[in-house]
This record gives structure tokens, C-alpha cells and sequence, in this order.
């Protein structure tokens, strides 16, 4: 019998000699590490769906904050659960609000961490939708200075970055000008251009506490089934100004990913999003996954798809095992 001639297995016969070879590498640098801010002081209230995940008070937000910094973690993503909501979702841009109160407290306390902030109106309104409501379903056109409004006070607040995660067609633009209008030039957009109606985030849903009380948002969201869609938003939220864009959900969106990465010039987030994780931690705790490897493994699966930003709750415990 002929022996082979060339053998692929020569390159992974060894750790160091798969090391030198490997394709795609994780680091620190890759994650930005979301945070969920509340009202009042010393709160650190794990959320029971998003077990190692918690509500924290701006005071404890700046602690998390510092813990992911040290790990060398380069930002935050934050969002807010507001002390009070109404039809308009009008303490989305109170500059006493949690997010924005997290946000000042951050940058003073851990100058070298990036902190970009949420914007979004499903947290903050009493209906649960991202935006105003007219009829029965959210007025587009009105809700753009809304948001505008809402991301202008996480400048002042002292965000480096904003996050339109609403959909509303026409908000990268209105933000822009907002900012720009407003000295805020160089507080950067990462839009989440392309994001699905995903069963995968019910767990943020409780965590936001941001669950529509009536319909579905399945008219301003994506449907599951577009691709090409999705690199029309792109293609749209980078026209109106967006510095990066993102693809929502993740796993199950990595052929996106890619598509986005290959078609456009910007840097490219993904977000692994509440359900993925949730399904991990489950699955970990009943012993049927090895849960260090799961995560380590799906992680690499996005750098590899494309994503240059990888939003994701494993975080800390991902850079602690990559340093491990």
C-alpha cells in the first residue's frame, strides 16, 4: 500500500505546531463586554435567566467596568433600565438616568475603556416598543429625534460611541446630524444595521425588562429568512454616516457576517446575544457541554466569519481562559 505523500495531520501533531499554523485568533482586544445599569446604589442583582450576568447601580457599573478593563477588555456596551417609563420613553434622554449617570461615572473612573451606550426606546417606554406609537405600530418619522435626543445625551453624558439598535429607517442620519450640530463630531455610530426578529433574545428581553405588551417587532426588525436585504441596511446605515456596522444575532447569522464583511469597507460587529449565552450557561450547568471550549470554539467562529467586534457576555471568563 501506497503511504501518503502529503499529510495535513504534520501541522496538527503538536499544540505549539498547531499554534503557528492556526488561522484565526482570539484576543482580548476582539470583545466589547455588555453591561445592564439600574437605579440606586450598591445594586448587583444577578439576572436569573443570564446566570454570572447582573443589574448593577452606576456605582457598581464603574466596578465592572474597571474589572473588564484590567482584563484588557477595550469597552463596554451599555443599557439602562430607567426609573420611570412613559408612552414617549422620555427618560431615555434624562441626564439623571442610569445609563447616563454610568456613563459619566465610567469615563472618570476608567479613562482608558471605551464606553459605547445602547440607543433604543424599548426599555424606556411603558408599551415596550422602540419608538412612538401611532395606530398600532411605531411611527418611523417620529421617533428619529427621539433618538437623536436620547444619543446626543449619551455624548454629553461622555460616550465615545453610540448604538442605534432600534431600526427606525433614517436614524443613523438624524443621530449624525444631532451630534455633529452639537460639537459632538467625533463620537463615533455603530449601527446596528442588520438585525433580525430573533427568538434568541428573550432573555434581554427580562433582563431589560423590554418586552413589547402588545404585537411583535416583527415590522421594523428583519425577517430570519433575508440576506439580501440585510446588505441593503448596510449598505443605507454606512450612506448615512454609520463608522460600523453589525450584524444581530450572531450564530445563526454568521453567512451574514461574512456577506457584510466581504461587500463592505467598514469594521464589522456581531452580537452574541442573550439566548446564545443563555443556552450555553444551561447546557453547561446540567454537565452535557464542556463550556470553556463551547465558548471558545463559537467565538473563533465569528472572528472567522468576519467579525472584527464580538459584543458578548462570555467576556471576562473568555479572556481569563485565553490567558489561562
Amino acid at each position: 500500500m501506497t503511504k501518503p505523500y502529503i499529510r495535513p495531520r504534520r501541522l496538527r501533531a503538536s499544540e505549539p505546531i498547531r499554534a503557528l499554523v492556526r488561522e484565526t485568533v482570539l484576543t482580548p482586544a476582539d470583545f466589547v463586554y455588555p453591561l445592564f445599569v439600574v437605579p440606586g446604589e450598591r445594586v448587583r442583582s444577578e439576572i436569573p435567566s443570564m446566570p454570572g450576568i447582573h443589574h448593577l447601580s452606576a456605582d457598581m457599573a464603574v466596578e465592572e467596568a474597571k474589572m473588564a478593563r484590567g482584563l484588557g477588555i477595550p469597552a463596554v456596551l451599555v443599557f439602562g433600565l430607567p426609573e420611570y417609563k412613559d408612552e414617549q420613553g422620555s427618560s431615555a434622554w434624562d441626564a439623571n438616568a442610569p445609563v447616563q449617570r454610568a456613563i459619566a461615572r465610567i469615563k472618570d473612573a476608567v479613562p482608558g475603556l471605551a464606553v459605547i451606550s445602547d440607543v433604543c426606546m424599548c426599555e424606556y417606554t411603558s408599551h415596550g416598543h422602540c419608538g412612538l406609537i401611532k395606530g398600532d405600530d411605531v411611527d418611523n418619522d417620529a421617533t428619529l429625534g427621539l433618538l437623536a435626543k436620547t444619543a446626543l445625551s449619551h455624548a454629553v453624558a461622555g460616550a465615545d460611541m453610540v448604538a442605534p439598535s432600534d431600526m427606525m429607517d433614517g436614524r443613523v442620519a438624524a443621530i449624525r446630524f444631532a451630534l455633529d450640530d452639537n460639537g459632538y463630531d467625533n463620537v463615533s455610530i455603530m449601527s446596528y444595521a442588520a438585525k433580525y426578529a430573533s427568538a434568541y433574545y428573550g432573555p434581554f428581553r427580562d433582563a431589560a425588562q423590554s418586552a413589547p405588551q402588545f404585537g411583535d417587532r416583527r415590522s421594523y426588525q428583519m425577517d430570519p429568512a433575508n440576506a439580501r436585504e440585510a446588505l441593503k441596511e448596510v449598505e443605507l446605515d454606512i450612506e448615512e454616516g454609520a463608522d460600523i456596522v453589525m450584524v444581530k444575532p450572531a450564530l445563526a447569522y454568521l453567512d451574514l457576517v461574512r456577506q457584510v464583511k466581504d461587500s463592505f469597507l467598514l469594521p464589522v460587529a456581531t452580537y452574541n446575544v442573550s439566548g446564545e449565552y443563555a443556552m450555553v450557561k444551561a447546557a453547561a450547568a446540567q454537565g452535557w457541554i464542556e463550556e470553556k471550549r463551547i465558548v471558545l470554539e463559537t467565538l473563533t467562529s465569528f472572528k472567522r466569519a468576519g467579525a472584527d467586534i464580538i459584543i458578548t457576555y462570555h467576556a471576562p471568563d473568555a479572556v481569563r481562559w485565553l490567558n489561562g
